[in-house]
């Protein structure tokens, strides 16, 4: 019974939830509305968000030092695939803003309460799976042109990738690759954690419906994994410390995308 109702939620068993048509314009509102969440107290947001310039840093030194540089820029493009996980407590701070809640940042940590924790678990562990299976398909892409051979150093690497034809050619079928992996994770995650927070309808069910939004809107989708993706390159690019403003704006952006691609609970 545990099971079934971490997949098919308690409530809403046979209630699939109407998705709406939205255009691009209200891609870019529910941008300027994350903005606004974020503009509300932007110091508590930043320190939740530190985990990712601090793990990007980490990340950094424990590919260069444990001989690793292959896979560094697959495991810094993964944030964006693991990213809507850690931006569940954005999505409830958010949610209560919308309600006229008390918005303390105490509250981001609340979720964890959440009937629908076991859902959320259960889709996390779908993302945390693709982002494996990302590492691993990159690792194969390298040895692929490559071999087995680890580069000697940074400046080695990079050498070896810019100037040579084995590296422009591992360059373009990483980038196809994880561009398939991005849209993946982009089409089954668009609205379903923000949805599990907003009623307990199980993973599936979530994960389903953010399928059928994206199906009925491609285009704004599309516009918005483009927003993500340039939001998260210049976040990247001050070593990392950028995410820590790009990150919590995505979020809350997240949630209000969601209330736009999905019709509300009938009460």
């Amino acid at each position: 019974m545990t099971a079934f109702h971490v997949m098919s939620g308690a409530g809403e068993v046979y209630q699939r939830p109407a998705v709406r048509k939205i255009s691009t314009a209200d891609v870019f509102d529910a941008l300027r509305l994350g903005v606004d969440d974020f503009r509300e107290k932007p110091s508590h947001y930043v320190f939740l968000c530190l985990m990712y310039p601090v793990a990007g840093i980490v990340l950094f030194a424990w590919s260069s030092g444990h001989n690793m540089l292959p896979l560094l820029f697959p495991l810094m493009s993964g944030f964006a695939l693991i990213g809507p996980i850690a931006a569940i407590g954005l999505y409830e701070m958010s949610r209560r803003r919308q309600l006229g809640l008390d918005t303390s940042w105490q509250h981001a940590l609340e979720v964890r309460h959440s009937p629908a924790m076991p859902a959320v678990i259960a889709a996390g562990a779908m993302l945390v799976a693709l982002f494996i299976a990302w590492l691993l398909t990159a690792q194969y892409i390298y040895v692929r042109h490559f071999g087995e051979t680890v580069p000697a150093s940074f400046s080695t690497f990079f050498s070896d990738v810019l100037g040579t034809n084995a590296g422009w050619s591992m360059m373009f079928w990483g980038n196809l690759t994880g561009f398939v992996f991005a849209v993946i994770v982009l089409a089954t995650t668009v609205v379903t954690f923000p949805m599990l927070l907003d009623r307990d309808c199980g993973a599936v069910a979530a994960v389903s419906t953010s399928i059928r939004a994206t199906i009925a809107n491609p285009v704004p989708v599309a516009l918005w994994g483009f927003i993500i993706a340039a939001l998260l390159t210049v976040g990247m690019i001050p070593l990392f410390a950028g995410l820590a403003l790009v990150m919590p704006i995505l979020g809350h952006a997240t949630w209000h995308l969601y209330r736009k691609l999905v019709e509300p609970q009938r009460q």
